[in-house]
Order: structure tokens, then C-alpha cells, then sequence
């Protein structure tokens, strides 16, 4: 999200978040069916992987990098290292249309990584908007249950996943329409509440 400093330097680029979180959104309906099992096949794993790769990965590394260049150092950041795990995403869908299984452990170990790092950086987006820390917390719910599932061998909690793919998707879908529709509109046409926390 754009910087609320009027000291600020004028971006270089358009705000480029909605970007992102519509690449996201995408990716994460691609998910959606593998996420409660209905759709396993190898054309399916395949064209879910597409997806990841162009609006997961391409889109959000586009938002991130433009993000950097407007000096957004917390979304440019974010979005462009989740965009290098959607890459992931799509080789992980890959092999296994292939029939073959990525390493669990070196997956496991990432996954813990990841959650520490959303963690942090829930907290952080607490200072900009109550939403972006619902979605934050979506992300964390995410890799806690992926983390679970790894550990526990408990195949039950993937349609919980499942669950907060589609969250993550509304979620990130909202944030991006108020912020294209509302400027359009000239009115809040999508709420956004302001910051958890005061700086």
C-alpha cells in the first residue's frame, strides 16, 4: 500500500498491490481444487502449475519489484519473496504430474521458515490496516496447518487448507478491488479499516 508521507519522494510506478494480490488471488483458485482433492490428475496438477507460475509467481514478483522501486519496502518485499515460493509452487505441481515427490523434509523446513516470517511481518502490517492483518493471519493459519499436516501425517487437515486457499483468494480479492474501485469511485465503495496498531 501506498505511503501516507508527504515527505515521501513520488513513486516511480502506479501502486502495484492490487497487482499482486490479483496474481495471488489466481493462483490461489488454481489451488483450490487440488487443496480439497477433487482435481489430482496430471493434467490438472500441470494447469494448476501454470497458473502459479504466471500470476502467482510472475505477477507478484512484478508488483514486488515495482514496489521496491516506489521505496514500498514492506509490500515490495513481501510480494516479491512470495512470489519466488509460487515458482515453487508451479515445480512442485510439475513433479508431481511426473509422478515424482518433492523432498518432505527440505518442504517442512521452508514451510517453518515461512511462518516465522509471516508471523513477523503480521505484526508489521498491523500499523497499516486491519485487513492486511487478517490476511497476514490467514497466511499464518496456512502454513501452521501445512506444518501440521507434515508432522502429524494427518491427511484430514487438507481440506482445512483448502479453506483458508479460498479465504486468502476473497481476502486478497477485496483488498485489491477497494483499492482500484474506491480511487475510481472517488468514495469507498470496499471498506478498508484503518491500523491495529498506532505508530
Amino acid at each position: 500500500m501506498e505511503s501516507n508521507d508527504p515527505k515521501a519522494p513520488a513513486p516511480l510506478f502506479a501502486e502495484s498491490t492490487p497487482l499482486g494480490l490479483l496474481g495471488l488471488a489466481v493462483g490461489c483458485a488454481a489451488l483450490t481444487p487440488i487443496a480439497f482433492g477433487a482435481a489430482l490428475t496430471p493434467p490438472a496438477l500441470e494447469t494448476a502449475a501454470m497458473f502459479c507460475l504466471l500470476f502467482g509467481g510472475g505477477g507478484q514478483f512484478l508488483a514486488g519489484v515495482m514496489g521496491l522501486a516506489n521505496k514500498n519496502l514492506l509490500g515490495g518485499t513481501l510480494f516479491t519473496t512470495f512470489s519466488f515460493n509460487w515458482v515453487m509452487n508451479w515445480w512442485t505441481l510439475h513433479e508431481l504430474a511426473a509422478g515424482r515427490v518433492p523432498d518432505g523434509a527440505v518442504v517442512l523446513a521452508v514451510d517453518v521458515c515461512f511462518l516465522v516470517i509471516f508471523v513477523v511481518l503480521t505484526c508489521a502490517f498491523g500499523f497499516l490496516s486491519k485487513i492486511l492483518v487478517l490476511f497476514l493471519l490467514d497466511i499464518d493459519l496456512l502454513y501452521a496447518l501445512r506444518i501440521a499436516r507434515a508432522t502429524l501425517h494427518a491427511a484430514f487437515l487438507g481440506p482445512l487448507v483448502g479453506v483458508c486457499t479460498v479465504a486468502l483468494a476473497l481476502i486478497a480479492l477485496w483488498i485489491a478491488f477497494a483499492m482500484l474501485v474506491n480511487v475510481t469511485a472517488g468514495r469507498s465503495v470496499f471498506a478498508l479499516p484503518g491500523p491495529l496498531f498506532n505508530r
